[in-house]
């Protein structure tokens, strides 16, 4: 298993420029937190690993190979390897809890539907939620239906996962547990983590290394007790969540 590298990253939106020459590599195994003001470009980055989005400059690698001119059908094997949670956990309210996370399976396993039932039960099983496989999305709140998201992300086995906002509006406790999984796929498992957030008790609970990008830019890569001790005006404001300071001005 291999790096991820971002190399040089501009990206604008008509006259917004939301990335400028970002260089950030991601370490196989590593939980990587990205942070920073909404619009500083933090989920724009990560899309294009997987070619949602193709930069304006730059380079994207993955594990040493440049996928970034990769064209749509090339990607399709990439996405296999690098699964991506979003923050709406995007379940299909008309289908259990067990037929959402068998959905991958039957698409891209031949196994018969007996097999995928099994496996999508023990993905199930690894976010707590297998007692409650027959029962629909809507029975439950943001925090059950982010771990079946996350249970369904890992039914292929990807190297590589994207957590985008994993613990935002949900519950503490739910938070916790979400938290514990990512660093369980980490440490167990071997996944390379980027979790994309403004959780302080994720960022510093779990994380192996942060980076901050600010006016899309990369204001700070380290560890979170670099982050800590940080004399950089804009990450003790973020950390600090101080309303004065030079993130009062617009991105």
């Amino acid at each position: 298993m291999g790096s991820i590298e971002f190399k040089g990253i501009y990206k604008s939106f008509g006259d917004k420029h939301v990335l400028r020459g970002v260089d950030l590599t991601v370490k196989p195994g590593e939980v990587m937190f990205i942070i920073g003001q909404s619009g500083a470009g933090k989920s724009v980055l990560v899309k294009h690993l997987v070619g949602l989005l193709r930069p304006d400059r730059g380079r994207v690698y993955l594990d040493g190979v440049d996928v970034t001119d990769f064209t749509e059908k090339e990607f399709y094997p990439i996405r296999k390897r690098c699964a991506m949670v979003f923050q709406n956990s995007t379940l299909f309210d008309s289908m259990t809890l067990v037929e959402n996370v068998m959905l991958p399976i039957r698409k891209h396993r031949k196994v018969t539907d007996e097999e995928a039932h099994s496996q999508a039960m023990e993905q199930l099983q690894k976010v707590g939620m297998q007692r409650y496989a027959d029962r629909y999305p809507a029975d439950f709140g943001d925090g059950m239906r982010k771990k079946v998201a996350i249970a369904r992300a890992l039914t292929l086995d990807p190297e590589y996962v994207i957590f985008d906002e994993p613990t935002t509006g949900i519950d503490p406790i739910s938070a916790a547990m979400v938290d514990k999984l990512i660093r369980h796929l980490a440490d167990n498992l071997g996944v390379t983590s980027i979790v994309i957030s403004h959780d302080l008790r994720s960022i510093f609970g779990i994380a192996d290394r942060v980076a901050m990008l600010y006016k899309g830019e990369l204001a700070e890569d380290g560890t979170p007790e670099d982050f800590k001790k940080s004399t950089n005006p804009v990450v003790q404001q973020f950390i600090h969540g101080r309303p004065e300071g030079p993130m009062e001005e617009p991105n």
